[in-house]
């Protein structure tokens, strides 16, 4: 089975330009979520009523799509162009899966996510 999981995470102002985004063929779906994290940025501090507190986790996009193999490139590419603000923080993860099922008709690997 040659399925793939494409995950980006993303400033939220960038969500609806993503989800714009033509991601390419053999893309019929996809999850988005509202999260808080960091990365290499670690939070900032914010002033509140005369005392500093530390913002450790950041509010958050993630995009989840799940395609065959050969069209991972394409929508990389699409959703990095996208949600692109050249500030750190964003980024994109590609997974394997073992095993992806379609629960309404049975399907399974690549005929269930076309």
């Amino acid at each position: 089975m040659r399925v793939k999981k494409i995950e980006a995470i993303i400033k939220p102002h960038r969500l609806e330009d993503a989800k714009a985004a033509r991601t390419g063929p053999g893309v019929r779906g996809r999850a988005l979520s509202d999260v808080r994290g960091y990365g290499r940025q670690k939070g900032h501090p914010e002033q509140y009523r005369g005392a500093e507190h530390s913002i450790d986790l950041l509010p958050k996009a993630t995009i989840e799509v799940v395609v065959a193999a050969g069209a991972v490139d394409a929508v990389v590419l699409a959703l990095g162009r996208a949600a692109r603000t050249g500030e750190i923080g964003d980024g994109i993860v590609v997974s394997p899966l073992d095993s992806v099922v379609r629960i309404r008709t049975g399907e399974e690997g690549e005929a269930a996510v076309s």
